[in-house]
């Protein structure tokens, strides 16, 4: 069911029940982050792993505070010029945060999303919400209301309307359990924005071990296959759509063909691609091809989405 009454969301979380909420990345499956009962419905509905962590929400600094055992003057500088905004930093946990909430490690994941839903329901739930992306594990993230009950169905749990998501990424992964701090995961908040306020971060391998959301070498991914190809390259055949940032000129070629930003903007193809993905993916095709953003700012993220949802393929 979707609701647009912000009381409905309370109650259902107050009493430990699911509820999906917007943010202004992906619509979040939320429950409370400190509770493990409440948490374990999250990982249920998803089929997600249980040791795949969880991002906590917060709506203040002072939350945030709540759940560490420090926090590092680097990240303190970062939460103070991103927060609210798609920015998650990965610091070591306290023992509020239950481990099932951290996928069984010591660290915690926290961000405050810039939207006014789910900082009003967190307000007046009076706990940190725990929320992933409300959508099967492994598959598109969803950006409307609509997307979470079409995603599940029949299980689909109160949907909160807050309109569509406006970055349309997930967030930025920083950690901060080593000396140097490290992007786990590429996402809304662009790293060069990063580097202005705290200097070079490194960034971790495509290899790594997965520990933090989005890190698994296949992920966002919709039913269709997907193809990464260069305009230049040859086409695969069958019934062919294209997600692509300009127009190209073998538009013709496709039998659905969306064009995220035909100005080039990187933030307009950011905000429509997982709702591009989607429409792609439910119209009967072989294949989907996307060709490659540029390799800057929130193009890094969008190349990183796409390479994740083909990889199998």
């Amino acid at each position: 069911m979707i609701t647009k009454n912000l009381n409905d969301a309370v109650t259902q979380l107050k009493q430990g029940q699911l509820v999906a909420v917007p943010t202004e990345t992906v619509y979040g499956l939320a429950a409370n982050a400190l509770d493990a009962k409440a948490v374990a419905k999250i990982f249920a509905l998803k089929e997600r792993p249980v040791d795949h962590p969880l991002i906590v929400h917060v709506s203040t600094m002072e939350q945030a505070k709540s759940l560490v055992t420090s926090f590092p003057e680097k990240a303190e500088k970062l939460a103070k010029a991103f927060w609210p905004g798609p920015l998650t930093l990965v610091l070591s946990k306290n023992d509020r945060v239950p481990e099932l909430t951290t996928g069984g490690m010591q660290s915690v994941a926290i961000r405050v999303p810039n939207h006014p839903a789910p900082l009003a329901i967190i307000e007046q739930c009076g706990f940190p919400l725990a929320a992933p992306s409300a959508n099967p594990f492994g598959r598109i993230s969803p950006t409307t209301a609509l997307h979470v009950e079409q995603s599940f169905g029949a299980e689909a749990p109160l949907v909160f309307d807050g309109g569509p998501c406006q970055v349309g990424v997930e967030s930025t992964i920083v950690s901060f359990l080593n000396e140097d701090p490290c992007v786990l995961r590429l996402g809304g908040l662009a790293v060069e924005e990063i580097e202005k306020v705290i200097g070079p971060v490194a960034q971790v391998g495509k290899s790594a071990k997965s520990i933090a959301p989005g890190m698994l070498p296949q992920h966002y991914a919709p039913r269709t296959p997907l193809v990464i190809l260069e305009e230049k390259d040859s086409l695969p055949s069958g019934r062919l759509g294209l997600l692509s940032l300009h127009q190209p000129a073998n538009k013709d070629a496709f039998e659905a063909y969306e064009i995220l930003s035909p100005e080039g903007s990187l933030e307009q193809a950011a905000s429509g691609f997982y709702s591009a993905l989607r429409r792609l993916d439910e119209a009967s095709l072989d294949a989907i091809v996307a060709y490659r953003f540029p390799d800057k700012g929130l193009g890094k993220a969008l190349n990183d989405r796409l390479e994740r949802a083909s990889h199998l393929n």
